[in-house]
């Protein structure tokens, strides 16, 4: 009787074993179709977004390069690379606001300066355009894509709050359905657009009067720092500064300046 007890525990367990490892087998093989129908999507989700998503992609290789060109613009003046400047700690900042003569009020040097800023970031990124472009078409032939590109217009917009750039290249995107893409937009967060528009009116300010009040516009602006340095005798270097982005923007002028020694008395 104890030999029968045992031989039944024996066979017992065995049935046990087998049935835990059919369910293990069943468990692996609809793991395996889980994966199979899914990865798709989780693909697309965790790293493989950039196949799907050319804007992404040139979003990502073009953003550190366009920030880096408002940084320098932001700087000097609103030029990428100053001609009429002032060096002042190793930066040439850009006069918008100059004259030569004693006893005159400055003219404007550049009447359309956000728009000129625009053209200077534009003309600044054009090569790193191109290299995104290339290494776009790269990535997706390398995933057996038919690319096609055709090169379109480049703009740049500085708006509230930030600058957008514009790429109107067409992509075609092919392997087994095409898909095409018209434009492209990148997007960086910066209120250079605010900026250069207090400086606009500082401008006005030292073309129309000679000089202008920081403390006014400080009054006015809570969020900003304004600076105003002198490096040279008759030459004011406005800086602006945002005290929750700490971005800035910086320039030159030159306006009513007195002949040195003017107003002190000959004993």
């Amino acid at each position: 009787m104890k030999e029968r007890g045992r031989n039944s525990r024996f066979f017992s367990d065995k049935r046990g074993q087998v049935t835990l490892f059919v369910i293990i087998a069943i468990v692996i093989v609809a793991l395996g179709i889980l994966i199979y129908v899914f990865y798709p999507k989780i693909s697309s989700v965790f790293g493989g977004g950039q196949e799907q998503n050319p804007n992404e992609f040139i979003q990502n290789c073009m953003e550190d390069d366009l920030a880096d060109k408002i940084q320098n613009v932001s700087v000097q003046g609103g030029s990428i690379n100053p001609e009429f400047y002032i060096l002042y700690q190793d930066e040439k900042i850009q006069y918008l606001c100059y004259t030569e003569e004693y006893y005159k009020t400055c003219v404007v040097q550049k009447p359309l300066l956000t728009k000129q800023i625009e053209k200077e970031i534009e003309n600044a990124i054009a090569p790193k355009v191109k290299t995104c472009f290339n290494e776009l078409k790269t990535s997706f032939e390398e995933r057996n894509y038919e690319v096609n590109i055709i090169e379109g217009a480049v703009g740049i917009a500085l708006m509230p709050k930030k600058v957008v750039s514009t790429f109107n290249y067409s992509v075609t995107l092919t392997k087994t359905d095409a898909k095409k893409y018209d434009s492209f937009n990148v997007v960086v967060n910066n209120n250079l657009y605010e900026l250069v528009g207090i400086a606009n009116s500082i401008i006005d300010w030292e073309s129309t009067y000679g000089d202008a009040s920081i403390a006014l516009y400080m009054d006015l602006y809570h969020n900003l720092k304004i600076e105003k340095r002198k490096p040279d005798y008759g030459t004011s270097v406005y800086i602006l500064t945002d005290k929750d982005t700490a971005n800035k923007f910086q320039f030159a002028s030159r306006s009513l300046v007195f002949p040195p020694g003017y107003g002190t008395e000959v004993v």
